[in-house]
């Protein structure tokens, strides 16, 4: 049995129009301005400037400009999440198009809908293009975020048709700089980080130090966010190899907070105060998680490198809720069950040596990698503690304390274990036609061998394994230097496991999608792009209540389809934009009982905008910036069936930093969040109609931060 240590942490549409109306009249002003440059973190690789991603190099594992891609690739640079004030993944990602939240297991994991597909702990969200156990990716370490929309399997092994999300770390820099922070919350508490990085004296070697704290209230009616981070990296540079490595330990307690109740009758929620939990104060998550991560760089010639990583991420944690089982809407009774969680652990390994170089075959250029790798993810839940149901609340006398944790552990459900070995080669080639075709085809051959079971004494009720070969086509057209269209076809796999004997050996999920699109490079800064795309996926699985207990199903077919379109960069020199828009329809093809209907949880219409603007260096040398933004989500379903629907939103934020241009520059900056107070629901459940989370009301955060 894994223990987990108590762990102790030290004390809309017209308001954007407002928003952005005052921007634009407080530009008529300011534009003798000169944008200012104040005391910026170079990155060793430049993969941005400003709002405009240049490259992804770790997303597609070259070095490949993304006009040259056949494929959607979308860049969340580190000026965005700066300006941003960015929290987590979902912040991070309300900038992409076609990504949406699903269960996030009361708030605990990170969860994304990518192009209708997607859901927690499905492998799709990777750390420096490695796969991880970690359950929310975003922290101070993170440096950028890269969207590789479409079938990542023929370069990242088993994964969902609707794209990879690839957060990007910072790495030790061969310059010295350093930055420090502190923060404080609307809510209630605040936050602190230091980010030191330079070169060892009389060495080849670059270190890194990242550490960062938070404790924060919790926005509902209890609870606090308490999380600690720290972070060291090393970096060895040779005349022609570069060795990185790092370690990350994070440890959280946070609420485990699963939202409110859909009253199906009423044709919306509960009629309760959002702030109002239906749970009680010891609904929390505890744990701990770790990264260590190995890269080596070595270039054999000019135009040839091997590269090796390797990356071992752990997660333990123990939680405790009190799980709404059932309501009555006519007297507002609510019946809960005690649950917990002890003793659950992950563990990921994950190997990859890659060869990547350019050589000229039949008169043609070719842009090579090949490699091999080995990813093993094994999961352990011990004791599974489920207590009795009993109405334990009432929506119209809101109180807490009638019941409390226990330690009735389930045998039969117990001992929850999962692992999957899975090694793999692969190849793909970008062939340069001419200056305008290229031509891109890869493949991947994956094995696999997946087991699962639970209870004392252990049933094994998943035992499979097997092999796919995950071929994909690309070509690009480059019209013009800065403008290209592109085509692929790609298949996808991901197997597919289940603890229960009722489910058994469970089919692996396939994959096949076809897209085209176009890309545009503008000459101030702008980069754009345009993707239609059809998807369909078997054997696509749900979460049911089978006898009052969460399994897993799988559904013959789904399709999803649709339209996106990206923008980011500079409008001028002191604009600069980020903006999406997607449609996605995305339905049940072939299943007994959900045929023709929408998947939970995907909206059609999702859209974002935000913009910014740089007043530039002021009469007394300081600099200003000020920037708004608006997200929208149209209404999606609530749960499978589609019995009901989350309604749509449109939320509205704002920005405004000042920089005093001393020899250290100190930056302080306010952001606002949801500026007009819009009540909203993030997700759902999608098995149930006793879990929808709300968003997060108005809230302001003040930073200030000093670079040296």
């Amino acid at each position: 049995m894994v223990k987990v240590p108590g762990m102790k942490v030290p004390a809309a549409s017209l308001g954007a129009s407002v928003c952005l109306g005052v921007l634009c009249a407080a530009s008529a002003f300011a534009q003798a301005s000169q944008p200012a440059s104040l005391g910026t973190i170079t990155v060793t690789g430049q993969a941005e400037s400003g709002y405009q991603p240049l490259r992804a190099s770790p997303a597609m594992r070259t070095d490949a400009p993304l006009l040259d891609i056949p494929q959607a690739v979308n860049v969340v640079t580190e000026t965005v999440i700066r300006d941003q004030a960015a929290r987590s993944l979902d912040d991070v990602l309300g900038n992409i198009s076609g990504i949406t939240q699903t269960n996030t297991l009361g708030g605990t994991q990170d969860a994304f809908i990518r192009r209708g597909f997607g859901q927690n702990r499905d492998n799709a969200i990777l750390t420096n293009g490695m796969k991880t156990v970690l359950p929310r990716s975003f922290n101070a370490t993170t440096q950028r975020v890269e969207v590789m929309k479409g079938p990542a399997s023929t370069l990242f092994g088993i994964q969902d048709p609707g794209g990879a999300i690839n957060v990007v770390t910072k790495r030790p820099e061969r310059v010295f700089s350093g930055e420090a922070s502190v923060g404080a919350s609307s809510f209630g508490g605040g936050n602190g980080m230091v980010d030191v990085t330079g070169p060892i004296a009389g060495t080849s070697l670059a270190y890194r130090l990242i550490g960062s704290h938070n404790n924060t209230e919790y926005w509902r009616n209890f609870g606090r966010n308490k999380e600690w981070l720290f972070s060291p990296s090393l970096s060895w540079f040779g005349e022609r190899t570069v060795v990185t490595a790092s370690y990350m330990r994070q440890g959280y307690s946070i609420p485990f907070d699963r939202g409110t109740i859909w009253d199906i009758d009423a044709g919306g929620p509960i009629p309760l105060d959002r702030k109002i939990r239906l749970d009680e104060p010891f609904n929390v998550t505890d744990g701990h998680s770790a990264l260590t991560t190995l890269n080596v760089s070595h270039e054999l010639s000019p135009d040839w490198r091997v590269t090796f990583d390797y990356s071992y991420s752990t997660d333990d944690y123990a939680d405790n809720q009190a799980r709404v089982m059932a309501y009555n809407a006519a007297t507002g009774a609510v019946t809960r069950r005690v649950d917990a969680t002890r003793g659950s652990s992950m563990i990921g390994h994950a190997a990859r040596l890659d060869l990547t170089g350019t050589a000229r075959l039949g008169g043609m250029k070719h842009d090579l990698l090949m490699g091999a790798e080995y990813d093993y993810h094994r999961t352990l839940r011990s004791d599974m503690i489920r207590c009795p149901q009993a109405v334990s609340f009432n929506i119209n006398r809101p109180a807490y304390g009638s019941v409390q944790t226990c330690n009735r552990v389930v045998a039969t459900d117990s001992d929850q274990y999962e692992r999957l070995r899975s090694p793999s080669v692969y190849f793909q080639d970008a062939i340069h036609l001419n200056d305008q075709w290229i031509m891109v085809a890869g493949a991947r051959y994956q094995q696999y061998k997946q087991i699962s079971g639970r209870g004392r004494p252990f049933v094994l009720n998943t035992d499979t394994s097997g092999s796919k070969f995950v071929p994909r086509v690309g070509a690009v057209y480059k019209a013009t230097p800065s403008t290209s269209f592109y085509a692929n076809v790609a298949k996808s796999f991901r197997p597919q496991s289940s603890f229960s004997s009722y489910m058994g050996n469970l089919p692996p999920e396939e994959g096949l999608t076809y897209e085209v699109g176009a890309k545009w490079e503008m000459a101030r800064g702008l980069t754009a792009n345009l993707a239609v795309y059809t998807a369909d996926k078997e054997n696509v699985t749900y979460f049911e209540n089978v006898n009052g207990v969460i399994e897993t199903r799988a559904a013959g077919k789904v399709r999803s389809r649709g339209v996106e379109m990206d923008v980011s960069g500079r409008l001028t020199d002191q604009w600069s934009v980020i903006a999406s828009y997607a449609f996605t329809d995305a339905v049940v093809k072939e299943d007994p009982d959900y045929t023709g209907k929408q998947l939970a949880n995907v909206a059609r219409h999702t859209a974002s905008l935000f913009a910014m603007y740089d007043f530039g260096v002021l009469d007394n040398g300081n600099g200003f910036k000020l920037g708004a933004g608006v997200r929208g989500v149209s209404k999606r379903p609530g749960i499978n069936d589609n019995s009901y629907f989350l309604p749509g939103y449109g939320v509205v934020d704002a920005m405004a930093a000042y920089t005093f241009n001393t020899r250290n520059p100190v930056t302080v900056q306010l952001n606002l969040r949801n500026l007009f107070d819009r009540t909203y629901f993030s997700s759902s459940l999608g098995s149930s109609r006793y879990g929808n989370a709300y968003g997060e009301p108005f809230n302001a955060t003040l930073s200030a931060s000093v670079r040296f």
